[in-house]
Order: C-alpha cells, then structure tokens, then sequence
C-alpha cells in the first residue's frame, strides 16, 4: 500500500540529537534554498551583522563548531541579540563568553541550526530571500522548512586533511593518483570526467566496506584512482536544472567490487548521519566551479552504477537516500544501455518513491513500479570514456551571485 503523506520531511531524517555536524574543522555555512552564498560575519567586531554573502572562503565565513557555540575569528560566537526570542530577532556576533545562553546552538541531524536556550528557534533565512546582503534572524522552528537549512562544507582548493574524525582516508588527496589512493573526494562533471565509490582492497563487498570506499575517477591528477581502461562499456550523463547524474553499467570488478555482489547505496547522511563513505566529499563544475554537493546518492554493484548529486530547494528531495534496498534503476531511472556514452541535458526524474500525494516507503507490500526515465535533449555522444589527466578545478573569490545558478548549455556535436 502506499502511505498518505507529503514528501519525506526533513525531520523524517532524524532532526534531533546531534549537537555538532558530522564535519570538523573550520566550515562554511550555506543556505540550502541556494548554492554560491555563505554565511558571512560583517567584520571582527562585538555586534557585527550576519548576512549571506557570496562565498569567498575568507576569514569571515569560516565557522567552527566548539562547546556549543559556533564560533569564528577564534573569539568571536554567534550570538541572538539581547537574547531576545522573537521571530525576526537579527543574529550578530559576540565575543564568546563561557555559558552565555544567547551563543549555544545545536546543529541537527536535518541540517538546522537551533538556539539550544529557546528549543523553538532556529537559524532562518528570512522569506527566503538570497540576496547578498540578507540579514540572518531567528524564528520558530518548523520541519520541512527550507529557509532553516544551513550546510556545512569546504572550499574544494582548501580541503583538511580529514573532514571527519572517524575517516578512513583523506581528502586533502594531493595530484599525484594512484590505484592504492585512500582519496574521499569525487568529483561529477560529464560522461568523461566522473567518480565513483569502491572498495580500498581487492574482492570485497559494498555492504562491508560501504563507510571505507574511496574515490575511482575517470580522471588522473587529482590524487584518486583511477577506473582502468575498459572497465566501463556504458555511461550516460544527464544534467537537469536541480541535480547531475552518471548512470552506466561495466565490470566494476576492476573497482574491487567483488564478482556477484549486487551492491549498496553510498550517501551522504549513512544510517549513523556521517555518510557512507565517512568523510565522503562530491564536487563538481556544473553549477559553477568548484560547487560542493551536500546531498547526494549513488549505488553501485559489479555491473552497474548511478550517482546523482542535488543542488537547490529540493535537493533533499531529489537525492533522497531512504530506499537503500531498491538499487540504481529504481531510485534513479536511466539510460543503462551498453555501447552508448554520452552526455545530455534532461528534464527532472519524479522525485522517488513519491506518486501524486502519497509516499511509498522501503518494506510495504506492494513495492510500486519505478517512474520512467524523465526525457533528455541534447545529448552529445562520444567514442568512449578513458582515463586521462583532469583539468584543475580552480574556484576564484566569487563575484556576486543573486542569481539561481543554471547548467552550462551542453555544447553541439559536431561529427568528425
């Protein structure tokens, strides 16, 4: 049957509990409803503004999470003003003084930033308003409300060494690649330039190694592995206006993926909220350069893979990972074929397991029948996909960014 409910919400992932996010260290904050704009302290001064700005990775928009409080500068927290409760209470900042309740706050396991002396605030973007400039408040707490959604990230050309205590390997992965690379950093960008999650050591599972896979690249140079030549006999690249996908099939036993195992789901929350990899980082150059994919989903097993990173509003909705069970042709509908490599643009997939006002979730009987394959244009073929050195991926202090970030046009072929 299916269950009579709105898309999964936010709090459905676990909005309670945890104190801190999963990643350490110095972080961006960034508004969900958008990409390209950070969380932004006016100056190193008692009382500054918070605003979202457009992200230059500078000083003023890295934030660390210590004791409660979130801090910046070193000294300086996040702070309610006058510890009023109102919704629309502006945020500044505030030297850090030692249990000062306008300066805790608790990052949820749904990505909000609740002020821990009023459980019924969060951090809002007011009206949802992405301009540069927008002063961040305070107001109640609501689930599924997307103006409340605060990601964590870096900046791709500042990567730390690990973005998580319990990683198995890096990020800071260096150019130097090598097929015993312990690289966690992927990267999506066409059918030619790609990553993929698989084991660290030969003949094993997906279901074993699920929060130890590192990163198989199509291309050398950024300090990953690299897929051998061959092993790929089909890939399909779509990009929509909210996401970017790789689907295909291949002997991903060349991967390590041991012969007959039918895989896993790799995401970015993970059953205990790390993320399987732990410390699994995705970026790619569609939306802009250098952009970091907070939510993304991927299945893999020895034959077929699909990864899909999301951006935007609905990019929990997009890249939902609840149905890990039901592999890549269910939660992702695709082109599959072998033979044919190609990048396109596409038309958005019906988010899964959601049909008209109901949802379907994992272990209900009846299991319902995928959604077909949403329609692609424009589709590029090429002769095949093949190892080859990656262009740096250079990401320059942005200039403003009011406006929502759109695909780069797929560019015509031309027969040879």
């Amino acid at each position: 049957m299916l269950v009579v409910a709105g898309v999964l919400t936010l709090a459905g992932l676990g909005a309670s509990a945890a104190q801190v996010p999963p990643f350490i260290g110095a972080l961006t904050l960034e508004p969900g409803l958008t990409i390209g704009k950070c969380l932004t302290a006016a100056s190193n001064t008692d009382g500054a503004s918070v605003t979202i700005e457009a992200c230059t990775y500078s000083d003023n928009q890295k934030w660390t999470f210590d004791g409660g409080s979130v801090k910046i500068f070193g000294n300086k927290c996040l702070d309610i003003m006058n510890g009023n409760s109102a919704d629309g209470t502006f945020l500044q900042i505030w030297t850090c003084t030692p249990n000062n309740g306008n300066q805790q706050f608790a990052y949820t396991r749904d990505n909000r930033l609740a002020w821990n002396n009023n459980k019924g605030k969060c951090v809002d973007l007011p009206g949802g308003h992405r301009a540069s400039g927008t002063r961040i408040t305070i107001y109640g707490c609501t689930d599924n409300n997307k103006n409340q959604i605060w990601n964590t990230g870096y900046n791709v050309n500042d990567l730390p060494a690990k973005s998580q205590s319990n990683q198995f390997g890096t990020n800071l992965c260096g150019t130097a690649s090598s097929q015993t690379s312990d690289c966690q950093t992927a990267y999506l960008n066409s059918a030619e330039d790609f990553c993929l999650w698989g084991p660290p050591s030969p003949d094993s599972t997906i279901g074993d190694t699920e929060h130890m896979n590192v990163a198989w690249c199509t291309k050398s140079g950024r300090g990953t592995r690299v897929i051998p030549n061959g092993s790929l006999s089909g890939v399909h690249f779509v990009k929509t206006k909210d996401y970017v996908q790789v689907t295909g099939v291949g002997d991903l036993t060349f991967l390590n993926i041991q012969k007959g195992d039918q895989g896993g789901e790799l995401d970015n929350r993970g059953a205990d909220g790390n993320g399987n990899p732990s410390g699994g980082l995705v970026y790619g150059n569609t939306f802009g350069p250098g952009v970091q994919y907070h939510e993304w989903t991927s299945f893999i097993s020895d034959t077929q893979f699909c990864f899909r990173a999301c951006v935007g509003a609905d990019a929990t909705v997009n890249c939902n990972h609840i149905y890990d069970v039901m592999g890549c042709e269910w939660n992702i509908p695709a082109n599959y074929n072998p033979g044919v490599f190609e990048t396109c643009d596409g038309d958005n997939d019906l988010p899964m397991g959601v049909y008209g006002s109901s949802t379907w979730f994992q272990g209900v009987s009846p299991t319902p029948s995928a959604h077909p394959a949403a329609s692609s244009s424009n589709c590029v073929p090429i002769p095949t996909v093949s190892s080859a050195p990656a262009k740096r991926m250079v990401v320059h202090r942005r200039a403003d960014l009011d406006a929502p970030l759109s695909p780069t046009p797929t560019p015509t072929y031309t027969p040879s």
